[in-house]
C-alpha cells in the first residue's frame, strides 16, 4: 500500500503541508479527498498552484479515491491523503481503504465549533466521527509540523466528549 500519511487540514495544501510535510515524508503525490472541492474549478486551480514542484496532485471524490487506491493505482508512489474534515476519511475506511493513523491538523473555528487546541476546532458531528474512527482502531494524533511532538488526539478531545 502506498499511503505514507493521512492528514485532516481545513486549509488542504498550504505552507506546512507543501513545504514541511511533503518534504519530510518524501511525498510523490498529494491526494485531496473532498466531494465538494472536486467540483470547484477555482479551488482546484489554487491547490495546483500550492502543490510543490515535482509532486503530483489528485483532487478526488471519496468514492473515486477509494476505487483508485484499492486498485493499486498509486502503489509505486508515496501518497499523502488530505481531507478538510474527518467524515471523508471515515467514509474511505468504510469503503475498504486501510488507514491506520490520521494526523489531525488545522480545523478552522466556526460559530458552532469547540476549541480543542489553538488550531483545532471541532463540530459536534466531527466528535462523533472521531469516536467512530477511534472505535475502528485508527490512531488519531495531533502534530502541526514534523518537528512538533505528536499528541494523542483522543486524549485532547476527551474533555469535550
Amino acid at each position: 500500500m502506498s499511503i505514507t500519511a493521512v492528514r485532516i487540514d481545513g486549509r488542504l495544501i498550504h505552507g506546512q503541508v507543501a513545504n514541511l510535510w511533503a518534504t519530510k515524508l518524501d511525498i510523490g503525490r498529494i491526494m485531496v479527498v473532498d466531494d465538494e472541492v472536486v467540483n470547484n474549478a477555482i479551488e482546484k486551480s489554487g491547490l495546483k498552484l500550492a502543490t510543490p514542484a515535482g509532486v503530483k496532485l489528485s483532487v478526488l471524490s471519496v468514492e473515486k479515491a477509494a476505487t483508485n487506491i484499492l486498485a493499486g493505482k498509486y502503489d509505486s508512489q508515496r501518497l499523502l491523503i488530505i481531507a478538510k474534515r474527518p467524515n471523508h476519511l471515515l467514509h474511505l475506511i468504510e469503503l475498504g481503504v486501510p488507514i491506520k493513523e490520521i494526523n489531525v491538523g488545522n480545523m478552522s473555528q466556526s460559530q458552532h465549533s469547540k476549541s480543542i487546541t489553538k488550531s483545532i476546532n471541532v463540530l459536534d458531528e466531527d466528535i462523533e466521527v472521531f469516536k467512530k474512527l477511534d472505535e475502528k482502531g485508527v490512531q488519531l494524533v495531533s502534530q502541526m509540523v514534523p518537528n512538533d511532538r505528536a499528541e494523542n488526539f483522543m486524549t485532547l478531545l476527551k474533555p469535550h466528549i
